[in-house]
């Protein structure tokens, strides 16, 4: 039988050089649409499908490959002589190689207000069919969805023919090229329904990079991207100097960005292993920064620092001083470039956009054996009551919602102390509230007397307002919805401290 290969591809990177050595190599070429004009255009023979088929292509070429003659060129297995003997009475020619790309059904969805029937209009059918036809016939078919896997079936066919390990890998790309296909479908779908927890969970992601390594040196890793990633995410982020990022790095950065969005002011965020060790807003960078700095002149060292604004020269000078990580920010200054590139390991990443909110809808966290998903927590709070007889000050308001948009992104048990926009304590993640809130008071010290106390969950027991009492803090704002509410109201009383229930608890485990 003669030697034939199907392309048919979206994506024409690279087709026409390829169809050429196949041509070379004694192959006929069958193809279809915007394809086939393609190689014509460079001069190639072609047939098209419709000559192969008998049939007509129909219904606004919606119906072209879905054919007998097609897919049993396909799926007739070699070595089977009953499957040959068919192809013959059939008159059916095998097909050899396929080269095949879908329809861009991620690019069309990506597109502002994209309509639906045009959404639907671009998945492919008969693209996926034949794919999945020429893969499961793996051992005499070589099935191409990757256009950089051209070079190397093209130099094994010339070598005596294309490996078996290359026809496994090849069949790989085209199961995982589909599924994510899929995925991005059902969960456009998804979306546009209503669906909020699917029955199946479908996720599909795309790799970026293999990292050096994981948490720890022993840990391998990788990064991947949402294949339909919005904008100001951290995979949208331009290095513009610095060694490669490590998987820490990556964590550490998007908890930055996470805390970061919650604020329009000029604000800068400093974070250290997952969670923020200063962050200050500001009328400019350059003060937000200086706040972040003074916050905890300890932790940033070494650590994560991000600006939902340009960074000057002025700022870049600030951070010089001290070792930092990695800078993220909107964008900087040619000066402060030029500043933050004298050092050599510092990372800087440009992210345009970086004030968008994150579009993504759910949260989801790795547990043994599965998976949990919830909505993402998008408040901070919206409505408040005040349940002392001591009133706050609209400057304690405001430090108030500023400490509790800091305590929703520190790990629990957590309290964090503010003043002036600017954090001043904070108790990370330990195993009972009074020990997080000593901790912050502990690290405030004398600054714990200005600010106020926001804590990401109840007061279990008055022993928080004892300790915020003996500080000298005068303003506390927590969810309530404690049986014990009460005595933590009346301690408050006896101090004279404002306390403000909002209603939302903040858990980050």
């Amino acid at each position: 039988m003669k030697k034939r290969a199907l392309i048919s591809v979206s994506d024409k990177t690279g087709v026409v050089e390829f169809a050429k050595e196949l041509t070379a190599l004694g192959y006929e070429i069958i193809s279809t649409g915007g394809t086939e004009k393609a190689l014509k255009e460079a001069g190639l023979p072609t047939i098209n499908i419709s000559d192969i088929t008998g049939f007509p292509e129909c219904l606004d070429g919606r119906v072209k490959t879905l054919h007998p003659k097609v897919h049993a060129g396909l799926l007739a297995m070699r070595s089977n002589p009953e499957h040959m003997k068919q192809l013959e009475t059939l008159g059916v020619n095998t097909i050899d190689i396929v080269a095949v790309n879908l329809y861009p059904f991620k690019a069309t969805i990506l597109k502002p207000n994209v309509e639906f029937g045009e959404a639907v209009e671009n998945i492919d059918i008969g693209g996926p069919t034949m794919l999945r036809s020429a893969a499961k016939n793996y051992q005499d078919v070589a099935v191409i969805t990757d256009s950089e896997d051209y070079t190397r079936v093209v130099s094994e066919l010339k070598s005596g023919g294309v490996t078996l390990d290359t026809k496994k890998l090849l069949m790989y790309k085209v199961y995982a090229h589909t599924a994510a296909y899929d995925s991005l479908i059902s969960n456009y779908l998804a979306e546009k329904l209503g669906i909020e927890f699917p029955t199946g969970l479908t996720l599909s992601f795309e790799k970026i990079e293999t990292l050096r390594y994981g948490e720890n040196a022993h840990q391998k890793a990788v990064y991947y991207k949402d294949a339909l990633t919005g904008a100001g995410v951290l995979t949208g982020a331009v290095q513009l100097h610095g060694k490669e990022l490590s998987f820490n790095n990556i964590n550490d950065t998007s908890a930055a960005l996470d805390l970061l969005k919650e604020f329009d002011r000029p604000t800068v965020v400093a974070v250290k292993h997952a969670n923020p060790c200063g962050v200050g807003s500001g009328a400019s960078i350059s003060e937000a920064y200086t706040k972040a700095y003074n916050a905890d002149k300890i932790s940033i060292f070494g650590g994560i620092v991000a600006a939902n604004g340009i960074v000057d020269k002025a700022t870049a000078e600030e951070i010089n001083k001290i070792f930092i990580e990695i800078v993220i920010a909107e964008d900087f200054t040619e000066d402060a470039l030029t500043v933050l590139k004298t050092k050599q390991n510092i990372r800087i990443l440009r992210l345009k956009g970086i004030k968008i909110k994150d579009t993504a809808k759910n949260a989801v966290k790795k547990v043994s054996g599965g998976l949990l998903v919830q909505t993402v927590d998008g408040i901070v709070y919206d409505e408040y009551t005040v349940v002392t007889k001591a009133q706050p000050t609209k400057e304690q308001l405001e430090d108030m919602k500023f400490a509790m948009s800091v305590v929703k992104h520190t790990r629990s048990n957590a309290i964090v102390l503010a003043s002036g926009g600017a954090t001043v304590g904070m108790g990370i993640g330990q195993t009972n509230r009074i020990w997080a809130a000593q901790q912050a008071i502990e690290h405030a010290g004398e600054k714990a007397a200005s600010a106020v106390m926001a804590s990401d969950a109840f007061f279990p027991f008055p022993d928080c307002v004892e300790a915020a009492a003996k500080a000298g803090i005068k303003a506390i704002v927590q969810p309530g919805g404690s049986v014990k509410d009460k005595e933590s109201i009346e301690a408050c009383d006896k101090y004279g401290i404002a306390m403000v229930f909002t209603g939302s608890r903040h858990f980050k485990h």
